[in-house]
């Protein structure tokens, strides 16, 4: 007779959690058609091993995923860093959470005097049809994609921003990275993201917004250069034609 106790209830409860954020992280990064293809491998090796017990495919299909797990490391590597890095990030969130409310502690979120720079040099960049493209540092360090650019260091500033940004100028083609309130570099290089549901009057500094809030958590700006239009990529969406109430309402959550 079959029993069902607490210990199956918790195994249960954690293999569904895993598999809702493997779901949800490959969403995002744009291959959720990989996870629907590996689910449904997992389910026939069930069903071949287990229910049927094909002794012959079952041992076949037993090498596959031995294997299959290395070559499934290898091919996510950036998605795995990511999941281990945001179970540490959630870990240290708690504990900062749990010190400032014994502390007093303010919240971390930026202030209106961080924001507002930010947001003036994008609706002037709008208006002039400069193209841009400003990446907000969250949790996920963002040093390899520093070392694409020119170190900048600098303090936020309007004017630094639409200078960096002007068509003349050697860094406008790249992203400009901001972290710790303060300009880390620019003209730099983001992985640009392959999704086929991006618009296709959507160009190059989309992709590339969309690509870096795939693989983490950054909030990436953009001042489109054909229209004038600002948009936001964050979590692998696009928010899309923002006024500057709305722009400075999404840059306060960082």
């Amino acid at each position: 007779m079959l029993s069902f106790g607490i210990k199956d209830f918790l195994d249960i409860f954690i293999v569904a959690g895993l598999l809702y954020y493997t779901y949800k992280l490959m969403k995002e990064s744009g291959t959720i058609k990989v996870f629907t293809g590996i689910m449904v491998f997992i389910i026939v090796w069930i069903v071949v091993t287990q229910v049927l017990e094909m002794r012959l495919l079952g041992s076949i299909m037993d090498k596959l995923v031995s294997v299959g797990v290395l070559a499934f490391i290898i091919i996510f590597q950036n998605e795995i860093r990511r999941f281990l890095f945001s179970l540490g990030s959630h870990q240290n969130n708690l504990l900062t959470s749990l010190v400032s409310s014994f502390t007093g502690g303010k919240n971390r979120n930026p202030n209106h005097e961080d924001i507002m720079p930010i947001v003036m040099a994008c609706i002037s960049m709008g208006k002039k049809r400069t193209g841009a493209l400003i990446v907000m540092e969250k949790n996920y360090p963002l040093d390899d994609v520093v070392t694409t650019g020119e170190v900048v260091d600098a303090a936020v500033n309007q004017r630094l921003i639409e200078n960096i940004f002007f068509k003349n100028s050697p860094l406008h083609d790249g992203a400009m990275i901001i972290s710790h309130k303060r300009i880390k570099a620019a003209g730099c290089i983001l992985p640009v993201s392959h999704d086929l549901n991006i618009p296709k009057d959507l160009g190059l500094r989309h992709r590339s917004a969309l690509g870096i809030s795939q693989e983490t958590d950054a909030m990436a700006v953009v001042v489109s250069e054909e229209t004038g239009q600002i948009s936001i990529a964050y979590k692998g969406q696009f928010h899309l034609h923002l006024t500057a109430e709305e722009l400075e309402s999404y840059l306060a959550g960082v």
